[in-house]
C-alpha cells in the first residue's frame, strides 16, 4: 500500500466531504461514523477493583471502520484527529488514538468551530495534544451515569415492573414533568370581572378603547360598578407620552436555538439539533453545541459590512455578549453562520428556515435598538375613583425590529399596544358600550420540549450537548408521551352596560386544551415516587447540577475524575442494597379507590404488565385463600392518580355485549390499543367522542358499516380460493393474505393486472426475505 501523506480522522462523512474541498491532494479525509468503542450495552463495565476503569469494546458494526482507519492510519505520515472540538469529540479522538495504535510523534489533534477554508488551515497550523482533562469528564459522566443505570434499574424490575430502566439526568427531567401535572390537577382558577369600555371621542365618530385598573372579583360588584357608569361622565384626565428602547436577543446558544426554533419553525429539539448538525457539517454554520454567547472579531466586522450594505449605517450597533453560565465550555463561539453575507444555505426546506432564523439572529444582535414611543391615556370617572387605562405604541424607528423580534412562550392574556387616536386633556367622552367579563387565573402550563429545555438550563442540568438526548430518551422509555389535551368546556358570565341598560348572559369556552405538550405517564409518575421515595438524593436538582460541575471542573484540570466517582458510590451502592433488601406489603404505585358495592372486593389501580390497570379483588383473600382477581386496562385520558371508583366500575362491565347485527353479536371492549367493537371476528377501533361502556347499538352499528364501507372502497381484487386480496392501502396498493399485509413493488404500474400466480408469488418472497436489521443510530453520549 502507498504511503499517505495525511490521513484527517473526523465523527462524520458530510463533514469530511466538507473538509476535503480545504484541503489538498496530500491529505486523505475519512470518518469514524462517530464513536469507535464504547461500554458494552449488555455489561456493568465498569471496573471496581482498579478505579472504576471503563471497560471498552468495538461494537460489531465498527469493527470493519477501525480495521479500515487502521490500515489507512499504519501509511500515513502523520494523522490528524480532527473530532468536534468539546468533551465528546475530545473523548472519541482519544478513542480513535488507543484504539488505532497511533503513536504521539506522528498524531496531531486539531479543533475548529467552524468548517470553513480559512478555520481548517488555521487548525493545521496550529496543532495541539489530546486534552485528556476533556476526556476525563467525558468519562466520569459515562461512568457515573452507568453506576445509576445498571444499579437503579434492576431495582426498578423488582419493586415496580420489569424491563424499566433509570437514568440519571432522564429521571430529573421526568420529575419536572411530573411535579408540573401535579400543579395542574391541584390548580384551583380563582375568577375576576375584567372591564372594558368603547368610548366615543367629541367628533362623534372615533373610537377609543380602555380597560378598567382594577378588577372585581365578585359578579355583584362588577354589576354594581356598571350601573354606577350608567349616567357617569368620562373625562381624558391625563396624556403621558414617554420614549421607550428594545434592544435585540443575543445570539443562540445550544439551548435557546433549540427554544426558539420550537417557537417559531414548530421543531423539535432532536429535530433541531440534526438539522443543526447538517448545517455545520457542510460549512453553513458554526458548532451547534455550545453556551458561549462570544463572537470572534471577524464575526463582528462581517455581521457589520452585512447590515450597513442592507440596512444603512444607523442600523449598525456593536454589542459584544459575555455568556453567563459558570460552566459554559462547550465552544468559543455562539452559533452563527460561517459567511454572514450568504443569504441561504442547506440543502432542505427545514435546512434553509433554520439557517435563516440564525442568520437574522445574529445579524439582529449587531444592530440599533428599535425605538418606540408609547402613550398612556387615562380616562377619569366622576361617579368612581377608578380610571380606565387605554395604551398604545408607535415605531420612531424599528432598529434591529427590520430583521428579527424573539418569540415567547407566554401563554396568558397578550397586551394590546395597538396605535391609539389622538386625543386632547380633559376631552369628554361619549360611552358607547362597556363589558364586564369573567377571566379566570391561569393554570401553570405544560412544558413543550423547549421550555423543558430552558427549565433544565436554569437549574444547572446538563449540558449544551445532553438537552436533546435527555428530551428524546424520558420519550423512548415512556414515561413522558409529547401529546394533546382535549380540554374542558367553562361557562363564564358577560355583563354589558350599553344605552343605558345593563344585561347578564353566559357563554362557554374551552379550556385547559394543549398541544404538543409533555405530559408523563402513569409508568413515568409512578418510577418517579418511587425514585424520590427511595433515592431523593439522585433526583435533587442541587445534585445533578453540583455533579454538572464538578464535571466542569475534572474538565478544568481542578480535581480527579475518579475521586469524583468513589465520593457518589460510596453512598449510593449502600443504599441500593438497602433497597432491594426492603420488603414492600405492596407494588409501588398502588391505589386503593375502594370497594365494589357487588362483591365488597377491593378496588386497585396499579401498574400491570402490559400498562395501567384497576384490579378487583385481591391475590390472597385472608391467610390461605387465593383468588383469582380481575383486571381491566385504564383508558387514554385516565390516569392511576385520578381515575375514580365510579369509572372503574364501569370498566369491569367490559367486554359488553351490545346488541346484534346480521345476526352476529357486536361487544364493545377495550384492549391495549384503546376502545374497539368486535363483531363477526372483525375489529372496529371506537372513536373519542365515544365510549365502550355508553356506546349505543345504533351508534356501534354506524361505525361498523362505516368500515365495511372504507373496505370495499379501498378493494381492488379479490381471490377467494386463496382468501387473498388486492387493496389500496395510506402508502399504495398492497397484498393481505391470512392475516397479514406484503408490500406490492414499484415495479408494478396496475395491481388490477396481477394474477393470483404473481401475487402468491410475491407473498413467498417477502414470506422467506431475511428480516431486515436496523441500523443503530449514531449518537452522543
Amino acid at each position: 500500500m502507498a504511503t499517505q501523506k495525511n490521513l484527517v480522522i473526523v465523527e462524520s462523512p458530510a463533514k469530511a466531504k466538507t473538509i476535503e474541498k480545504f484541503l489538498g491532494q496530500d491529505y486523505k479525509v475519512l470518518s469514524s461514523y462517530g464513536h469507535i468503542r464504547d461500554l458494552n450495552p449488555k455489561k456493568f463495565s465498569i471496573d471496581f477493583e482498579h478505579n472504576y476503569a471503563p471497560q471498552y469494546i468495538i461494537p460489531a458494526e465498527k469493527e470493519k471502520v477501525v480495521s479500515d482507519l487502521k490500515k489507512q492510519a499504519r501509511t500515513a505520515e502523520t494523522v490528524w484527529l480532527a473530532s468536534d472540538e468539546d468533551r465528546e469529540g475530545e473523548a472519541i479522538s482519544w478513542h480513535l488514538f488507543e484504539t488505532l495504535e497511533l503513536k504521539e510523534k506522528t498524531t496531531r489533534r486539531i479543533v475548529f468551530h467552524e468548517i470553513t477554508k480559512d478555520a481548517i488551515l488555521h487548525a493545521i497550523q496550529n496543532p495541539r495534544n489530546i486534552n485528556y482533562d476533556l476526556v476525563d469528564a467525558q468519562q466520569a459522566r459515562r461512568v457515573l451515569d452507568r453506576i445509576v443505570g445498571f444499579e437503579l434499574s434492576p431495582v426498578l424490575w423488582r419493586k415496580v415492573k420489569p424491563s424499566l430502566s433509570a437514568g440519571r439526568v432522564q429521571s430529573v427531567a421526568v420529575r419536572l414533568i411530573v411535579e408540573r401535572e401535579r400543579e395542574i390537577n391541584a390548580f384551583v382558577s380563582e375568577a375576576a370581572f375584567r372591564i372594558t369600555a368603547n368610548f366615543i371621542l367629541p367628533n362623534g365618530v372615533t373610537l377609543l378603547k380602555a380597560e378598567l385598573n382594577k378588577r372585581f372579583k365578585k359578579q355583584e360588584e362588577a354589576f354594581a360598578f356598571l350601573d354606577t357608569c350608567k349616567d357617569a361622565i368620562f373625562t381624558i384626565s391625563d396624556i403621558t407620552t414617554r420614549p421607550v428602547k428594545k434592544s435585540p436577543a443575543a445570539p443562540f446558544t445550544t439551548s435557546t436555538l433549540q427554544q426558539e426554533a420550537a417557537r417559531k419553525l414548530s421543531f423539535s429539539v432532536s429535530q433541531t439539533m440534526s438539522l443543526a448538525q447538517r448545517l455545520y457539517e457542510a460549512g453553513h454554520i458554526t458548532y451547534m453545541r455550545t453556551d458561549s454567547l462570544n463572537l470572534s472579531e471577524l464575526a463582528l466586522t462581517t455581521a457589520k459590512e452585512t447590515i450597513v450594505k442592507e440596512f444603512g449605517v444607523k442600523y449598525h450597533k456593536l454589542r459584544r455578549y459575555h455568556t453567563k453560565s459558570k460552566g459554559a465550555q462547550e465552544a468559543h463561539e455562539a452559533i452563527r453562520p460561517t459567511y454572514m453575507e450568504r443569504i441561504q444555505a442547506g440543502e432542505s426546506a427545514q435546512e434553509q428556515r433554520l439557517y435563516d432564523l440564525i442568520r437574522k439572529r445574529t445579524l439582529a444582535g449587531q444592530m440599533a435598538d428599535a425605538e418606540l414611543e408609547r402613550t398612556t391615556i387615562s380616562v377619569a370617572i366622576n361617579s368612581s375613583p377608578e380610571k380606565f387605562i387605554a395604551t398604545g405604541e408607535i415605531i420612531v424607528f424599528d432598529g434591529f425590529l427590520q430583521v428579527y423580534m424573539e418569540g415567547n412562550d407566554d401563554e396568558g392574556e397578550k397586551e394590546e399596544n395597538s396605535l391609539l387616536p389622538p386625543v386632547n386633556l380633559n376631552d369628554v367622552l361619549s360611552l358607547k358600550e362597556m363589558e364586564a367579563v369573567e377571566r379566570f387565573t391561569q393554570r401553570p402550563p405544560r412544558y413543550t420540549e423547549a421550555s423543558l429545555v430552558r427549565r433544565l438550563e436554569e437549574l444547572g442540568i446538563g449540558r449544551p450537548s445532553t438537552y436533546a438526548p435527555t428530551i428524546q430518551t424520558i420519550q423512548n422509555r415512556t414515561y413522558v408521551i409529547k401529546g394533546d389535551k382535549e380540554g374542558t368546556k367553562r361557562s363564564y358570565c358577560v355583563i354589558t352596560l350599553k344605552e343605558g341598560n345593563i344585561k347578564e348572559s353566559r357563554k362557554e369556552e374551552k379550556t385547559g386544551a394543549d398541544h404538543n405538550k409533555l405530559m408523563p405517564t402513569d409508568i413515568g409518575i409512578v418510577v418517579n415516587d418511587f425514585l424520590l421515595e427511595n433515592f431523593s438524593s439522585v433526583l435533587d436538582y442541587n445534585f445533578t447540577a453540583d455533579i454538572e460541575k464538578d464535571f466542569d471542573a475534572i474538565a478544568a484540570g481542578s480535581i480527579k475524575w475518579v475521586g469524583v466517582i468513589d465520593n457518589f458510590y460510596r453512598q449510593f451502592h449502600p443504599h441500593v442494597e438497602t433497597v432491594l433488601s426492603t420488603r414492600e406489603t405492596h407494588k409501588a404505585g398502588e391505589r386503593e379507590l375502594g370497594i365494589d358495592p357487588k362483591t365488597g372486593k377491593p378496588i386497585l389501580a396499579k401498574i400491570g404488565r402490559f400498562g395501567p390497570i384497576v384490579q378487583l379483588g385481591l391475590a390472597r383473600n385472608g391467610d390461605n385463600i387465593n383468588e383469582k382477581p380481575v383486571f381491566a386496562a385504564i383508558p387514554q385520558g385516565q390516569s392511576i392518580e385520578t381515575i375514580s371508583l365510579e369509572v372503574a366500575l364501569r370498566l369491569f362491565e367490559l367486554p359488553r355485549t351490545i346488541g346484534q347485527f346480521k345476526d352476529k353479536d357486536i361487544v364493545a371492549g377495550l384492549g391495549r390499543f384503546g376502545p374497539f367493537l368486535r363483531h363477526d371476528s372483525k375489529y372496529v377501533s371506537i372513536p373519542k367522542h365515544l365510549a365502550p361502556s355508553t356506546i349505543t347499538l345504533d351508534e356501534a352499528i354506524a361505525l361498523i358499516e362505516e368500515k365495511e364501507q372504507k373496505e370495499q372502497q379501498s378493494l381492488i381484487r379479490r381471490f377467494d380460493e386463496e382468501g387473498l386480496e388486492i387493496r389500496n392501502g395510506r402508502y399504495g396498493p398492497y397484498i393481505t393474505c391470512k392475516g397479514k399485509n406484503y408490500k406490492i413493488p414499484k415495479t408494478v404500474s396496475d395491481p388490477l393486472t396481477l394474477t393470483l400466480a404473481d401475487a402468491l408469488k410475491l407473498v413467498a418472497e417477502q414470506d422467506t426475505a431475511p428480516k431486515k436489521t436496523r441500523k443503530p443510530i449514531r449518537k452522543k453520549h
